[in-house]
């Protein structure tokens, strides 16, 4: 792999351990059964390191809104195909990041005005300054200082990188 737009490590694979930890404890403390639904693909990763830290009982599934990083107004189609009724449930989203946070809000969205779930809350690795407003509870390890461009651990650049072990800033 060539690691040319692999700038500075923003979250080293011990921090997003680190992370993935204590995102998994705030979650622990509030539910006792719960939905997981993974924001495909960026989430991937997260999900999978956080959902083997939850003691408690989740059923999964998967959603998807294609979006360029960084990008608040992204109107592309939502996909769910909704393998498992949420009806009264409560339901996580789990993505990698909430970066401006406009596809995020979406989601949401969509969930709430197309299904009737008990709650709904959202988990993810970090969140950057600046994002738009989302109105459920958030579960996050690190809050960025900056909205600079970051890539791994599920997040791309022109479809790559998704699988460095770490977080890095971008370089162009």
């Amino acid at each position: 792999m060539k690691h040319e737009h692999v700038g500075e490590i923003i979250i080293s694979e011990s921090a997003i351990a680190e992370g993935v930890t204590k995102v998994a404890a705030q979650l622990n403390q509030h539910f006792n059964d719960a939905v997981i639904i993974t924001v495909v693909p960026g989430g991937i990763l997260f999900t999978a390191d956080l959902t083997r830290q939850l003691n408690f009982d989740i059923n999964m599934d998967y959603i998807a809104c294609p979006h360029t990083p960084g990008d608040r107004n992204n109107n592309s189609a939502i996909v769910f195909h909704q393998n498992i009724d949420i009806s009264g449930r409560d339901v996580i989203i789990i993505d990698d990041a909430i970066e401006s946070g406009g596809t995020m809000k979406r989601l949401v969205q969509f969930i709430l005005e197309n299904h009737t779930p008990k709650s709904i809350s959202v988990a993810v690795l970090f969140v950057k300054p600046g994002r738009v407003d989302i109105p459920v509870r958030q579960y996050y390890a690190y809050e960025m200082e900056n909205d600079d461009l970051l890539i791994g651990y599920g997040m791309p650049w022109e479809n790559k990188y998704r699988n460095l072990p770490y977080v890095a800033k971008l370089k162009r």
